[in-house]
């Protein structure tokens, strides 16, 4: 008889990932995580999370960071768990300083934009020298606006990637260059040089055209996505600070027959404490003294409180709508009830749907068949026999169209925004997958009615006996 080997635990691990600026940034983390011994990981760029699982339950997480960081990211464990609510309003209350630097240079460059493209687009404001303001104002769009994308485009190229980041800071800064060319050295710069509105497109040696408009446009569209998509991801967590916010803050705990207001935090398995009449149950308890009815409604859906008395299991954050009650804390912090529905929201945020799947792989190689692209079509332009400016324009057009990177945003801001908002309205979704599974019920069965009520109360109908009256049976109810 052969013994199989009792299987060793396994270890999870949760990282904070910092650096990422697009889907394919996730997918190399994780490809760079999943090739040490014994990992399996989940990198979600919407959540700017990794979920690590490790065979050995002795894996060290610097192991981890190390390998994140020599991706080119920063890592971090997480200084506080979802169920730790203490400091969920200072979550809320503090202001997000990436978002805060992203809306300055969103502003900025939409204030520096937008004359530039109306000068490029309309014959009738082209006064003389209109191109040198065009720079002037362009300029820092390009170089300060697109600054973050520059800055991860070498980071990335330092440690052998690119990313969207790379199109967008190759694009503008050769839309920028090939401008100060033709203004410099080309015809571009001449007084009254005019750009025209057409439809059309003619061959030209591209010396007489600039394209500061299309470089500072695109700055201003992409620092948009990024700046509402950060915007989302702030909101979408905003349904684990809501289901935090639902428990109590302080407790009264009765210690040698005193009561003593404390913070929820310091609550102990064991310790007694004291519920008022409107109050809500500070942790899951079992009652010691006291009958009461409990509204239960945000944990079961049921409109009606449930009556409770001596010896009854309690719920944490559900309201004593009745007398005063003594409980006894059977469990605290991150082994509630509450918490447990936090930390299930959390995971189907962290999680990834078999389409966000797909989003990430096309992704990942998105921009190297860009760069093949642009590569190709600057060869075929010249082995075609135009001029190396007009060949130039070509290849640069192909990373300024290629810019956008909605592929690998939408699928996974999608996924949060819909989990969060079911958290918000009551409904717990346990994974992105499930979300996406939904599409194919067709049938949906429901074990009580109470979840699917308005939670109020009303009169259909009264029924009689032959000689009595409907107002008279309502007086005497009343």
């Amino acid at each position: 008889m052969v013994t199989a080997p009792a299987s060793q635990p396994e270890a999870a691990i949760e990282l904070e990932i910092g650096g990422m600026t697009c889907a394919s940034c996730a997918n190399r983390i994780e490809r760079k995580l999943n090739k040490l011994p014994g990992v399996t990981a989940t990198v979600n760029y919407a959540t700017e999370k990794a979920k690590v699982t490790a065979a050995s339950p002795d894996l060290d997480p610097h192991t981890l960071i190390a390998a994140v960081e020599e991706a080119g990211y920063t890592a971090a464990l997480p200084t506080s768990g979802p169920a730790d609510g203490s400091g969920a309003d200072d979550e809320q209350a503090r202001p997000d300083r990436e978002l805060v630097a992203l809306r300055q240079r969103l502003w900025v460059s939409v204030a520096l934009t937008v004359p530039v493209i109306a000068l490029a687009m309309i014959p009738a404001l082209q006064f003389t020298y209109w191109q040198w303001a065009s720079l002037t104002l362009a300029a820092p769009v390009i170089v300060w606006g697109a600054w973050p994308f520059h800055t991860a485009a070498w980071t990335n190229l330092r440690h052998g990637a690119a990313t969207m980041d790379t199109l967008v800071s190759v694009g503008t800064l050769a839309a920028l260059a090939w401008s100060i060319y033709a203004l410099f050295w080309g015809t571009a710069g001449q007084p009254g040089m005019t750009h025209g509105f057409e439809l059309t497109v003619s061959p030209s040696d591209g010396a007489g055209n600039i394209y500061l408009e299309v470089a500072a446009g695109v700055t201003m569209f992409v620092l948009a996505g990024r700046y509402f998509e950060k915007q989302s991801k702030r909101q979408a967590g905003a349904a684990l600070r809501a289901l935090l916010e639902l428990g109590a803050k302080e407790v009264a705990v009765l210690r040698n027959g005193t009561e003593t207001q404390i913070p929820i935090a310091e609550l102990q398995v064991g310790d007694s404490f004291v519920v008022r009449p409107g109050e809500k149950i500070a942790t899951d308890g079992v009652i010691i003294t006291g009958n009461s009815a409990v509204d239960a409604s945000m944990l079961t859906g049921e409109s009606l409180p449930v009556e409770v008395s001596e010896g009854d299991a309690v719920t944490g954050a559900t309201v004593n709508a009745g007398g005063r009650l003594i409980v006894r804390a059977t469990r605290v912090g991150s082994d509630t009830q509450l918490a447990r529905m936090a930390q299930l929201v959390e995971d189907a945020q962290s999680g990834k749907a078999q389409v966000q799947r797909l989003a990430d792989r096309i992704s990942g190689i998105f921009v190297p068949i860009v760069i093949a692209i642009a590569v190709a079509v600057l060869g075929g332009w010249i082995g075609a026999g135009f001029p190396l400016s007009a060949a130039f324009t070509a290849a640069v057009a192909v990373l300024i169209i290629a810019c956008p990177c909605a592929l690998g945003l939408a699928t996974p801001t999608a996924l949060l925004v819909g989990t969060g908002r079911g958290a918000q309205l009551g409904i717990l979704i346990k994974g992105p997958e499930v979300l996406e599974s939904i599409r194919a019920v067709d049938t949906i069965v429901l074990d009580k009615t109470g979840t699917v009520t308005t939670g109020t109360m009303t009169l259909h109908d009264i029924v009689t006996a032959p000689d009595v009256s409907s107002d008279d049976v309502l007086r005497l109810a009343g």
